[in-house]
Formats: structure tokens, sequence, C-alpha cells
């Protein structure tokens, strides 16, 4: 595996997490409190642990009403064909799988679990391969809490 490909396979992924982990969040049907939220993020790539990271982020009401609209992939990338292979939205749960095809083929898929309406909990897992050869494996685990109102 050259370093030019890692490097390629490392930046899709990252692209396709940033889909869904980066993408500012809206909530759930009955969903989630806008506001504040404190969101701590656990990435396991390729079996290696990486240190948890936390930060917080704003919820507007609307983005707060919506959690399949906040919380699920967008379907579009460079280079790939993506489309929606698995979709489940309650007011507690969001499950989701992206399927992309392509320079890397890409499986993603997500589980959230919006237990309260100030926390969630969801594991975010992808696989990319090449040439029918996995590449990268990753598993985001992530918690949501609600801390107040927006500063």
């Amino acid at each position: 595996m050259t370093q030019k490909f890692v490097a390629t396979a490392a930046t899709l992924h990252a692209l396709a997490l940033l889909c869904v982990v980066a993408a500012p969040p809206p909530a759930a049907a009955d969903g989630i409190e806008p506001g504040l939220w404190q969101i701590t993020e656990t990435i396991v790539m390729n079996g290696n642990r990486t240190p948890s990271q936390t930060k917080t982020r704003c919820l507007s009401v609307e983005q707060a009403g919506d959690t399949a609209k906040t919380f699920s992939p967008e379907y579009r990338t460079v280079n790939s064909d993506c489309e929606r292979a698995e979709f489940l939205s309650t007011a507690s749960r969001l499950k989701w799988r992206m399927l992309c095809k392509g320079q890397l083929d890409m499986d993603v898929s997500g589980d959230f679990t919006f237990d309260t309406s100030k926390h969630y909990s969801a594991k975010i897992e992808s696989k990319g391969s090449m040439g029918g050869q996995t590449m990268v494996e990753t598993s985001v685990e992530i918690d949501g809490e609600h801390l107040g109102e927006c500063k």
C-alpha cells in the first residue's frame, strides 16, 4: 500500500465523516433540545484508537427539530457515486447506510439513539476498499449532551 494511496483513502474517509459529523447538527422530530451541545467523539481507525475530542455546537430550533436531516450524510462525493442503502427515522432513533462506488468504494453506516431530549449517542462505521481490498476501517462513537442556551 503506497503512502499516496493511504493519504487518498484517509482523505476520502474524512470527507465521508465530515458530511455526517461536522455538518451543522439539527435534531429529532420530538427530538432534541435546541441550544448548546457538547459533543464527544472517539475514533478508532484501522484498530488504532485516537484520544477523544470534545467540541461544542449550537443548534437552532429548526436544526433541533429535524434529526433525520441533521445527522444523515449528504450523498455527494468527488470521484464516487453514492446512494442511500438503508434509512430509518423515528423520534428516538436514526439509522442509515450509504454505499459509494468509485475511486474508493465506501460503506458508511450510522446508528443514533436519542434517549432523552438532552442526550444522544451514536456510532458511525465506515469501510473503504479498492479493488475488493479493505484499505481503511473506521468507527466513531459519539456522545452528545445538551448544556443549555447558546452563548
